[in-house]
């Protein structure tokens, strides 16, 4: 488990709603952020052999959820970001002051700017932008596929981000794969 994982959650957050709203003038939705944590920590996971949040992601409909943070959305508010009520169970979520990036790596704070990058554009309307978000995310995150089709909103495994990981010869597994198993088991 990481250190501060809360903490570092809560400004990942704050970070992307934040700068979502800066580069798109518009708030940013459950939907957007909830790929956003997602593709952090899937990326991450990929690239170094760990996540960088940790969450626990289900296989729905519109792509990776963090299940607990989804049921919790409802009374979510911190000193950080709060979720608001827009209607019909969707909400947007609040920067309420700067994020703290101390909590996250070079790498982590690149990422995120990345996604913000691919996303976050002012001259696409917020429904195109989550279209785009959740129809990439059911392609590029391996993990959502197969638990998706082994049974909708089941539980996502980490070691699926890595095709036949646990049935790998010792000596066939890439570094991050070492790195995964180590931080695994």
């Amino acid at each position: 488990m990481i250190a501060y994982r809360k903490e570092k959650i809560d400004n990942a957050m704050c970070y992307f709603a934040a700068e979502h709203h800066n580069r798109t003038g518009r708030y940013l939705s459950q939907t957007i952020l909830f790929k956003y944590l997602a593709y952090l920590d899937f990326m991450s996971l990929k690239d170094v052999g760990r996540p960088s949040l940790e969450l626990e992601y289900k296989a729905m409909d519109n792509g990776p959820v963090p299940h607990k943070l989804y049921n919790r959305r409802k009374n979510y508010k911190t000193s950080l970001v709060e979720f608001v009520p827009r209607g019909d169970g969707k909400y947007i979520i609040k920067a309420k002051k700067n994020a703290n990036l101390d909590y996250f790596s070079k790498y982590e704070i690149k990422k995120m700017d990345e996604l913000l990058t691919k996303y976050a554009d002012l001259n696409i309307t917020k429904k195109d932008i989550s279209d785009r978000i959740c129809k990439d995310s059911h392609v590029e995150i391996r993990a959502w596929d197969i638990a998706y089709k082994k049974e909708k909103n089941s539980v996502m495994n980490y070691e699926d981000t890595f095709e036949d990981l646990l049935n790998k010869p010792e000596d066939e597994l890439t570094l991050t794969e070492e790195k995964f198993l180590s931080y695994k088991y």
